[in-house]
């Protein structure tokens, strides 16, 4: 009876996951397909095989010299998306680098340290990582009008290190918590200083929640929409936001490549995580 139970239970249990891995995957996998669809009008309706999308995408194809392309007025400059690529890349890389430094720096402070509001002051590193990201796009938005700023690339990087420095702190705050002690106590007891233990000790023990911390604030900063629409000034247009200015024309097959380039680079980024930390 109890073999019976355990039996369904395990089928059960695999239909549930199935079907939810089906939820989650299958419009990626509708997303891939038609962006290999030929139809220039409506990616609805399939009317061939294609790589043309991508090389418009690349600079590689001509619209001119396309016969699948030769309608497709609507495609944008590939100028323009190479730029926006450029500018959610220095935005990601440099926003990854100051959140990291910050959310390590804070986690290490609030575990090693005792002061009064302490409880306090790791609510507030919560509440960006909670708060609605249109409700910290407005208020960046009337914060920087206000303090004279001038939209850009700087404004975005600033609005990004506010709420993924809060990503990097719960992840390396994580990894403090199984961290041993005994350890640092060891590296004080053989003469070590608070530089050097820190450097040799305790760095090397939080390398994969850094690294874990890194990747993710990188990927959200690269896929960060809402509150960068706020804040982004004219000449300073991310990928996600260029995205979303092509939508408003409807959604046609060289969206679907660019979504599709960004899923493929996304699961890179995961694999390379994935591979150092089973290295580590």
């Amino acid at each position: 009876m109890r073999k019976s139970r355990t039996h369904w239970t395990w089928h059960g249990l695999t239909f549930f996951s199935t079907l939810f891995f089906i939820f989650i995957y299958a419009p990626l996998l509708v997303i891939v397909v038609y962006s290999f669809n030929a139809n220039p009008i409506n990616m609805m309706i399939w009317s061939g095989f294609t790589f043309d999308w991508y090389r418009t995408i690349l600079g590689i194809a001509d619209i001119r010299s396309s016969a699948v392309l030769s309608d497709a007025v609507y495609i944008d400059s590939t100028e323009e998306l190479l730029n926006a690529l450029g500018n959610s890349i220095i935005v990601a890389f440099t926003t990854t680098v100051i959140s990291t430094v910050l959310g390590t720096s804070t986690a290490l402070a609030l575990a090693r340290y005792r002061f009064r509001l302490r409880a306090f002051y790791r609510m507030l590193m919560f509440m960006p990582m909670i708060m609605p990201d249109i409700v910290l796009g407005i208020g960046l938005l009337i914060f920087f009008v206000t303090a004279g700023f001038k939209l850009g690339l700087i404004t975005i990087i600033i609005g990004h290190c506010t709420f993924l420095g809060s990503y990097v702190f719960i992840i390396v705050q994580a990894r403090l918590a199984g961290m041993d002690r005994s350890l640092e106590e060891a590296s004080g007891d053989l003469g070590a200083n608070d530089w050097v233990t820190l450097r040799r000790v305790v760095l090397p023990q939080l390398a994969p929640g850094i690294i874990g911390g890194a990747l993710l604030a990188f990927i959200i900063s690269m896929d960060d929409l809402v509150i960068t629409y706020f804040i982004a000034g004219v000449d300073s247009t991310t990928l996600p936001v260029f995205i979303f200015g092509m939508l408003r024309r409807g959604v046609k097959p060289e969206i679907n490549a660019v979504a599709t380039l960004l899923v493929l680079f996304s699961l890179a980024v995961a694999a390379v995580g994935l591979y150092l930390r089973r290295r580590r």
